[in-house]
């Protein structure tokens, strides 16, 4: 793509930005009919020529005007009709200022309420697509203001910000847009993500002021009874004023804030706009029957309040404020009562913060769709095979250091003190008993957790490996680079992607290295010939007598077998102080340990090492595309 449109098609003003690819900077701004903010009007004149914008409003050949029709979509079918006309006619007007070349290779972005559902986005894509716009897609405004948050270099907001809840409100002039972005992709809101609130609620009641006050009430009131469009007017013309109002109340509290309308509709009438203090204070406070009796404040007030009750434990750490109604002082503080835990930031153009942000979307996505086929061929590339391959043993080894002593306390000892107890009958069986006892713990919760903690170890440096293959990707596309970090996703325990230690290794993939430990410690415990239980200490020396004798009379290999099947008293056993075989448990640790890492060097099977190595590397890569999947809104 050479160009990403964003278009802000809004209820009451609309507004077009361009990207080039290669712009660093801010998206810029198209002006329409010499409108950087235009009135979202359209009126189609006797010709068939479209007027879009302020001039619709009053031009009074017109066969066909509507205005303010964005935000009954979802309701009137004739809805539909007034979008792609207002559509149409702004795509016209592209094309006619060079802003829009025919077959350029671009694409347009455009908004719509966080409320809408995927339905009602698509059916809002079609009616661009069929007028005749380049390729479209539909994104979220709240989405898009945050990403203008994020790309306005003269926000300090943290990189960590992708794991952080935010929370962004975007008043627009028919709605209050609520869009709650956690981990970088957007929650859906219980509230349906919109509530019936917009600044415009505030423009009606400054214009019924201004009406009221007015020394040609009748007049007005008929004139704008007689023509919608005219009323619509100046309902814009009483925003404008009103935000130019409060963006310095310090300023108009010693100047007259006011403007002048002349309503051309039949003879004619003059309305002069005003507000002051006092006005502004009536703007803010007083009951509006499009509230239910509710003033602006306190509607607005309590939908802040029923979404922090929703929200509960994930109360956004970030609220960023946008709409051209953000600017008024008042709201900014009415966050602050009911969010005080959280940053509260606005834009300095908060009217184009959609837009800019749309623009944005499309460079973004351009960039990580070819992330993404970066990370692929990553994965489907040896690169990752090879790390893990090149750190197996330090597995094996941190694996026999943490296991080791467990399965003699746990394992072996128990088996001891049943032989002692006259449970086991023969030494012969000792061998067996032991090794089908390890199987057994090695596959119980404890043996399991107990593999947590070195297999976390050994992904730490593994992940780092990782790391140096993925940053390059990351820089390249501007995407955070922590996004792409396995282990900042291992320490986050609110992100859904994350390994289990105890999951990725299963028992069973450690096959060989498991049956290496049996057979040295059933080596170790039993000696070789069923004798090391007992071949030292006191009662070593009574044994020792014994099987002397023994030996006389039968010969060696006689004699073992004849003592390993024997049934020897419990009396006798118990001359074996259980103190004696703890005390050999740390020696024999030792002795296993040595054991294992010379038969590690000399006796490893590589046909499992390898297929361990695949499944730990295909559990990595799995991963790592979970999380280039994810990866929604670089800062």
């Amino acid at each position: 793509m050479n160009r990403y449109y964003g278009f802000d098609l809004g209820d009451a003003e609309s507004a077009v930005c361009r990207l080039n690819k290669r712009d660093a900077g801010v998206p810029e701004v198209l002006p329409v009919r010499e409108a950087r903010s235009f009135i979202t009007a359209y009126a189609q004149l006797p010709t068939g020529e479209l007027l879009i914008g302020e001039s619709a409003c009053y031009d009074t050949s017109a066969v066909r005007r509507s205005i303010r029709f964005k935000s009954n979509f979802l309701t009137d079918p004739e809805s539909e009709k007034d979008v792609k006309r207002f559509a149409a006619g702004v795509l016209g007007e592209l094309y006619a200022d060079g802003n829009l070349v025919k077959d350029d290779d671009c694409c347009f972005y455009i908004g719509c309420p966080a409320g809408w559902d995927r339905a009602a986005r698509e059916r809002y894509r079609r009616i661009f697509e069929d007028t005749g716009y380049p390729p479209a897609r539909i994104v979220s405004e709240s989405r898009a203001a945050l990403i203008s948050a994020c790309q306005s270099k003269h926000f300090q907001v943290g990189y960590d910000i992708m794991s952080k809840p935010v929370l962004v409100v975007d008043i627009g002039s028919s709605t209050t847009d609520f869009a709650f972005i956690l981990g970088g992709k957007e929650v859906e809101l219980q509230t349906a993500g919109e509530v019936r609130l917009g600044g415009g609620i505030m423009d009606e009641l400054l214009l019924e002021e201004s009406i009221r006050r007015s020394d040609d009430e009748a007049a007005v009131r008929s004139a704008l009874q007689a023509s919608p469009p005219w009323r619509s007017y100046c309902e814009f013309a009483a925003r404008r004023l009103k935000e130019q109002y409060f963006s310095d109340e310090d300023y108009w509290r010693d100047n007259a804030c006011q403007k002048t309308i002349l309503i051309r509709v039949g003879a004619g009438a003059k309305l002069t706009l005003r507000i002051d203090e006092r006005i502004a204070d009536r703007v803010l406070n007083k009951g509006a029957a499009q509230l239910e009796g509710r003033s602006f404040r306190e509607a607005f007030i309590g939908s802040l309040k029923e979404l922090r009750a929703k929200l509960k434990d994930q109360l956004p750490e970030l609220l960023f404020l946008t709409g051209g109604v953000s600017r008024l002082p008042a709201i900014r503080d009415w966050c602050e009562k009911v969010y005080p835990e959280a940053v509260i930031i606005t834009g300095a153009e908060p009217e184009f913060s959609v837009s800019r942000g749309l623009a944005w979307s499309g460079r973004i996505d351009e960039e990580l769709r070819e992330f993404r086929k970066e990370v692929e061929e990553l994965i489907d590339s040896s690169a990752v095979e090879r790390i893990v391959e090149g750190r197996i043993d330090d597995l094996y080894h941190r694996i026999v250091d943490a296991m080791v002593e467990p399965i003699l306390r746990r394992v072996a000892l128990p088996v001891f003190d049943r032989w002692r107890n006259d449970d086991i009958r023969k030494l012969s069986d000792i061998d067996q008993i032991v090794q089908k006892e390890i199987e057994a713990w090695l596959h119980s919760d404890e043996a399991q957790q107990l593999l947590v903690k070195p297999i976390a170890e050994w992904l730490k440096p593994v992940a780092y490996d990782v790391e140096e293959k993925t940053m390059p990707i990351c820089v390249r596309h501007n995407v955070p680079y922590k996004a792409m970090s396995l282990n900042s996703y291992f320490s986050l325990s609110d992100i859904d992607i994350r390994i289990d230690a105890k999951e990725v290794f299963a028992v069973e993939g450690l096959t060989w290295l498991i049956n290496t430990i049996i057979s040295i410690i059933v080596g170790l415990v039993c000696g070789g010939s069923g004798l090391a239980i007992i071949s030292s200490g006191i009662s070593g020396i009574v044994a020792g007598a014994i099987l002397s004798l023994l030996i006389l009379f039968l010969g060696k290999e006689k004699m073992q077998e004849v003592f390993m099947n024997a049934d020897i008293p419990r009396p006798m056993r118990k001359l074996v102080p259980r103190g004696h075989f703890e005390a050999r448990i740390d020696r024999m640790t030792e002795e296993v340990k040595s054991s294992f890492y010379s038969n590690l060097e000399n006796e490893k099977n590589a046909e499992i090492t390898e297929r361990m190595a695949a499944e730990i590397s295909q559990q990595i890569e799995q991963c790592l595309a979970k999380m280039a999947e994810v990866v929604e809104i670089p800062l």
